[in-house]
């Protein structure tokens, strides 16, 4: 068995629960090679506030990759090293300066695209790489040492924005608008999110690609991260609705997005929702799900939430179900795109550091990213693009039953952007 396959072998069996029968294939070369010098690596994520939940998939990602591969990278032991990311730049900077004088040979992590910016000057001088898994803010250009493993923050918007111009022009007349049951592209658009810069890069994106097939209203930005209630958004939503738009784009996550489209439906939309696809990633679905008969479920199943992503835990290949038969086995969950992206820096410093050879420094790790090829990945095989962010596929997915909970079910292939 050579090494590769082997490796291959020991994530499908430790996914299944087996691992004990990798013994019966007896020794081989990785059975006996002596590992290589222990590293270190610095994972940035944060320990609390409003994105702890991505941090917690973002590690959980990480150290699922480590856990399938005897808690090593490119023959190395690794130690993985945590530092509390926070939500400025202070904090981020703090986070990097206690990780370089651990003596880390990388980075990774990161949820905040405002702390990727702010950390951006301290890691290019530090010349140590950084394998960011999460938000890349479009404004991040020209770096040398920071990659990215999840996307630039235009792109979901952008694949939304070229999908909806292809959809048939709906029938003439409200009563066949409102019966048919196929999906058409709208006219009139109402868009809301937070205010911040992540939600103008998310629009950016879908404006520019939307080509004005139809009319969009001028974006209703809500305060970002408010004291979440039963009436955080109605306003905001009144004054949306008010123009009777024929669907809604929006960008939320987590929280903000269970109270988004609760408030949505209370305020009495009943049209379809387009948004990328962190507005249904995580528990936030489970959160709306009411049961069987249940008012929340009825609204959903009903008027339709479609998303792009660039992952769903459904996606049938090899690398995903390895990926996601290990992450449920471990987590009682399906894994989201944050996941999937943290996993995937994982799978990239294990090729880079394999390439920097038996006495890796950062500078050579960084110099061997370049040289990766292709990452076969859980949401498909991807490259990494000259500006360090991957050029990757998007999908388009609808919330519907999967048994008998709400899922995002795969619809089809978008675009690739990047």
């Amino acid at each position: 068995m050579s090494q590769m396959n082997r490796r291959q072998a020991l994530r499908l069996l430790a996914a299944l629960g087996t691992t004990g029968l990798v013994a019966g294939c007896g020794s081989d070369s990785e059975d006996t090679t002596t590992p290589g010098s222990p590293i270190k690596i610095g994972l940035i994520v944060p320990g609390s506030g409003p994105n702890k939940a991505v941090g917690d998939e973002i590690a959980n990602g990480f150290q699922l990759f480590l856990s399938l591969n005897d808690q090593q990278l490119g023959g190395h032991p690794v130690t993985l090293v945590t530092a509390e990311e926070g939500d400025d730049a202070k904090s981020g900077q703090a986070a990097v300066d206690r990780l370089l004088k651990e003596g880390v040979l990388a980075l990774t992590g990161v949820v905040s695209p405002t702390v990727m910016f702010g950390i951006r000057d301290a890691v290019e001088q530090a010349r140590v790489p950084l394998i960011g898994s999460n938000a890349s803010p479009t404004s991040l250009q020209s770096v040398v040492y920071i990659w990215r493993t999840s996307y630039v923050l235009s792109e979901p918007g952008q694949a939304l924005g070229q999908y909806l111009p292809q959809l048939p022009d709906a029938p003439k007349g409200k009563a066949a608008r409102e019966n048919a049951a196929a999906e058409y592209a709208p006219e009139k658009i109402a868009i809301f999110a937070p205010d911040n810069t992540s939600s103008r890069d998310v629009i950016t994106g879908f404006k520019n690609a939307y080509e004005q097939r139809g009319r969009l209203r001028d974006p209703i930005y809500t305060p970002d991260l408010p004291n979440l209630g039963k009436a955080a958004y109605s306003t905001a939503i009144r004054k949306g609705l008010a123009g009777k738009p024929d669907a809604v784009f929006c960008h939320y996550a987590g929280t903000a997005a269970v109270q988004f489209i609760k408030q949505l439906y209370s305020e009495g939309y009943r049209g379809p929702i387009y948004a990328p696809g962190f507005l249904t990633e995580g528990a936030v679905l489970s959160q709306l799900d009411d049961g069987e008969g249940g008012e929340g479920r009825a609204e959903i199943q009903k008027n339709r939430i479609i998303t792009t992503l660039n992952y769903s835990a459904d996606l049938n290949n090899s690398a995903n179900q390895v990926f996601a038969s290990a992450y449920r086995k471990t987590h009682n969950t399906s894994p989201t795109t944050y996941a999937m992206a943290s996993y995937d820096a994982g799978q990239v410093l294990d090729k880079a550091i394999r390439l920097a050879g038996e006495h890796p420094t950062p500078q050579q790790v960084n110099l061997a990213l370049g040289k990766i090829g292709q990452v076969d990945s859980p949401r498909g095989a991807w490259q990494f693009n000259q500006s360090r962010t991957p050029q990757q596929k998007w999908y388009l997915r609808k919330v519907q039953l999967d048994g008998r909970m709400l899922s995002n079910i795969v619809v089809s292939e978008l675009a690739t952007l990047g």
